[in-house]
């Protein structure tokens, strides 16, 4: 069953009307609903503010790497282990193909389900998760593989034994490594990404975010948390910190920003799942075609720092 937010309510009125029209029969009045549906849609997701966004960067129903995975990858399978200490299953890693295109798609999964949600650590990898994501970019490097890397997490693990594991150490590495792999890289925000977590498969040729995504450095629940001691100024301290692709691309922090399809990723996973598919061939065809690309991704990290007052 459809989750529907606050503010989308109209829009799960509309979709039972359409639902009873369908079983009475009545053709004409499914026109005419579908015909209301869709203007409703473009009204309500013309119009959101930055914490509705956010609340889209979370829904329930979002697409997560694993879903983008199954739709966009062909003969593909999964690469296991930090070849360390374990399996974090919160980082997935598959080698296959896309429109016959050699890939390794890296990302971070936050599962479906209590049971699953739970192995997936709710999405926030533990420090052998980044070690795995760099051993397997190593190896698309060694054998001349493109990367795309798809970021959904509220942030890394910042539990004690993640803290003993070298949890800094494993995001810094990552973000050193990245920056000089010898292939095209691409990175796309498909739903959170936060603080270091997000970071440590977001540095790339290519940094895009989903429409309805967000990247910040802390979530503003932790924002509220430590500026005003006071959960309920969450919604402010989302504006305030300026997270959503807009702010981000006019901070030249980010390079693009995916449209989504009319009824956002989380209502046409089919739809979201091909633009992100043409975005990456897209991308790499224009990395491909520029001259050291390598050298031009560090110069771009090395303008980082710029902020809008």
């Amino acid at each position: 069953m459809a989750t529907y937010l606050d503010f989308e309510q109209r829009l799960k009125f509309l979709q039972e009307d359409i639902e009873s029209a369908i079983m009475r029969n009545d053709n004409a009045a499914v026109d005419i609903l579908k015909q209301d549906l869709e203007n409703e849609i473009k009204k309500v997701y013309s119009n959101l503010n930055d914490y509705q966004k956010l609340q889209l960067a979370r829904h329930p129903d979002r697409p997560y790497a694993l879903d983008y995975i199954e739709l966009i990858m062909h003969d593909y399978y999964e690469i296991f282990g930090d070849r360390h200490f374990r399996d974090d299953k919160s980082i997935v890693c598959y080698l296959g193909k896309i429109d016959g295109e050699k890939v390794v798609v890296i990302g971070e999964e936050k599962g479906r389900g209590t049971k699953n949600k739970i192995t997936r650590n709710f999405g926030m990898p533990h420090p052998e998760g980044y070690r795995k994501a760099l051993r397997v970019a190593k190896m698309a490097e060694k054998f001349d593989i493109p990367i795309l890397m798809l970021v959904d997490t509220a942030g890394a693990y910042p539990g004690l034994g993640a803290e003993e594991r070298g949890q800094s150490e494993a995001i810094a590495k990552n973000l050193q490594d990245f920056s000089t792999l010898n292939v095209p890289t691409i990175s796309i925000v498909i739903g959170e990404g936060g603080s270091g977590g997000a970071l440590a498969i977001a540095v790339a040729d290519k940094l895009a975010m989903m429409e309805y995504s967000i990247f910040s450095v802390i979530s503003p629940e932790g924002c509220a948390a430590i500026l005003w001691n006071d959960p309920t100024k969450t919604e402010a301290a989302t504006k305030a910190m300026k997270i959503t692709p807009s702010e981000l691309k006019n901070a030249n922090l980010i390079d693009d920003i995916i449209k989504e399809p009319i009824s956002g990723a989380h209502r046409d996973r089919a739809g979201a799942a091909n633009i992100i598919k043409s975005y990456f061939l897209d991308s790499l065809e224009q990395i491909r075609n520029t001259p050291n690309f390598v050298a031009k991704r560090y110069e771009k990290i090395m303008r980082y720092g710029s902020f809008v007052s």
